[in-house]
């Protein structure tokens, strides 16, 4: 593509939510549900403080998936110089800037550190071969020390890369994409790096006598389907309501539903790979968490999620016809929100619950969390144009068609 003449411009207004959208009140929508989320889960966690941290950490982790997910696309958007994406990267983008807030919803997790995991009681580890060799990596200290690091990497990347993006809103400046463009390759290592291992402490040593080596990939292949269904429903919500319309066209949606669709068989790939070669391995201390997955109800979770998260929507969303309607991506994509929720708590409640037991506090903690994203992730809609207003191939891509 040829820039003899510069970026061209689209209006800012049409490209940003109009003063009497009600997409406005998303922000004090979402702070009012955090708020009343936090005092419910802080009432009820008070009698039953276990159920508290636990479903704490399933509604941490979901949410954290979902901005972590956002980030890689924004990454992988420019080290691959995507072009169709242009048109929702500024979405992704206010969506990986919750990070800075999932870093505070954190602390629960930190607090609950000695009830969410085995390893943290020193009583417990005493005198058990396997931990005490582990002592050394699952220590309380280095623990916390790593977490930093990984929030220190995501939302430093996470602000930045939307930093330079508004930037060129204001400036035009074309270098900007050139250099985004070539510190993503970096970036993309160490995000690979961080997510990896923060999937190993936070929930894999949930049971510290278990591993898997796969782990960090099957969260991030949750993380991707999860951040293209909400992109999904973002783009079209915010279509429905007459915004972006005319730039978010079929063509846009019908990329995202074959993304959602081939992460859909990606996660299902790896969950399958990770599972086939432990049960096959038939090593006991392996063999074990898939076994408190098979027993006490949590094996009817299990085939509702080899049912619900692979087999339906693998039919579902293999048309082109669906990718190409936003009302069944719409159904698609809140269905497999819904699957990538389950997923993590399948991941996580088994270490507490031999039984499945649902409790209020997955309500209210869900609530508390997700309301804080919410308002987070309005925040940045409603503050910012909703596309990168001055990227050089946005004006090409309005046009763009698959084939």
């Amino acid at each position: 593509m040829s820039h003899d003449h510069g970026p061209r411009v689209i209006e800012a207004e049409r490209l940003s939510l109009p003063a009497d959208s009600g997409w406005r009140r998303l922000p004090w929508i979402g702070l009012v549900l955090g708020i009343l989320g936090i005092a419910a889960s802080w009432m009820l966690g008070r009698d039953d403080p276990e159920q508290f941290y636990f479903s704490w950490l399933v509604a941490f982790l979901f949410f954290l998936s979902l901005s972590l997910g956002a980030l890689f696309f924004v990454l992988i958007h420019y080290v691959t110089k995507s072009g169709w994406g242009v048109v929702v990267r500024r979405l992704a983008e206010n969506i990986a800037g919750a990070l800075p807030v999932m870093l505070v919803l954190f602390v629960p997790v930190y607090r609950g550190m000695k009830t969410l995991y085995l390893w943290a009681d020193a009583d417990k580890v005493a005198g058990d071969t396997l931990l005490e060799g582990k002592a050394l990596f699952l220590d309380e200290g280095f623990f916390t020390a790593r977490a930093l690091f990984y929030f220190a990497v995501w939302i430093g990347l996470a602000l930045w890369f939307r930093s330079r993006s508004l930037r060129q809103d204001r400036t035009g400046d074309e270098a900007i994409s050139r250099q985004l463009t070539t510190l993503s390759g970096p970036a993309i290592v160490l995000f690979a790096m961080t997510i990896t291992f923060a999937a190993f402490d936070w929930a894999m040593s949930l049971d510290p006598h278990w591993y898997s080596t796969i782990f960090g990939v099957y969260y991030f292949a949750g993380s991707l389907v999860g951040i293209f269904a909400l992109l999904s429903l973002l783009a079209a919500g915010l279509s429905r309501a007459g915004v972006l319309e005319g730039v978010i066209t079929v063509e846009h949606f019908h990329d995202l539903g074959k993304l959602l669709f081939a992460f859909t068989v990606f996660w299902t790939y790896i969950a399958f790979s990770q599972f086939f070669l432990i049960w096959y391995g038939n090593l006991p201390e392996e063999t074990v968490w898939y076994l408190h997955r098979m027993d006490g109800g949590w094996m009817n979770v299990s085939i509702l999620l080899a049912v619900g998260h692979f087999a339906i929507p693998f039919f579902f969303l293999m048309p082109r016809t669906i990718k190409r309607k936003k009302p069944l991506l719409v159904l698609g994509a809140l269905w497999m929100l819904a699957m990538h929720l389950l997923d993590i708590y399948w991941l996580v409640m088994p270490t507490l619950h031999h039984e499945v037991h649902f409790s209020l506090l997955d309500l209210t903690t869900l609530l508390a969390v997700g309301g804080l994203f919410l308002a987070v992730v309005g925040l940045g809609l409603v503050r910012h144009p909703l596309v990168p207003l001055r990227d050089p191939r946005l004006v090409e891509l309005l046009s763009f068609e698959n084939f």
